[in-house]
């Protein structure tokens, strides 16, 4: 079984930049897409943007223009920067990996503060 474990969170002001890391404890590939997901205080957790093994991506209305997906299949490493942070991006954010037979797979989660 394959264990994601993200990292890189923390404080940031307005503004600012983060880059998360989604490390998998296996390969990668065997993913059909790795996204990251968030969970703000009182709300669902919402898609933010994914990433196919073929490296096509997707975002969500809200980050698009702000955070960049990629990936390293040499690292089996997933990683999301995070620019023009906003207060309204204060959540955990959590990596998945989804497989061909639709089981998920979820990390953690690194919580991700942004002040005004």
């Amino acid at each position: 079984q394959v264990q994601l474990v993200e990292s890189g969170g923390g404080l940031v002001q307005f503004g600012g930049s983060l880059r998360l890391s989604c490390a998998a404890s296996g390969n990668i590939l065997i993913f059909n897409a790795m996204a990251w997901y968030r969970q703000a205080p009182g709300k669902e957790r919402e898609l933010v943007t994914a990433i196919t093994r073929g490296a096509t991506t997707n975002y969500a209305d809200s980050v698009k223009g702000r955070f960049t997906i990629s990936r390293d299949n040499a690292k089996n490493t997933v990683f999301l920067q995070m620019n023009s942070l906003k207060p309204e991006d204060t959540a955990v954010y959590y990596c998945n990996g989804d497989l061909a037979s639709g089981i998920h797979y979820w990390g953690r989660g690194t919580q991700v503060t942004v002040s005004s």
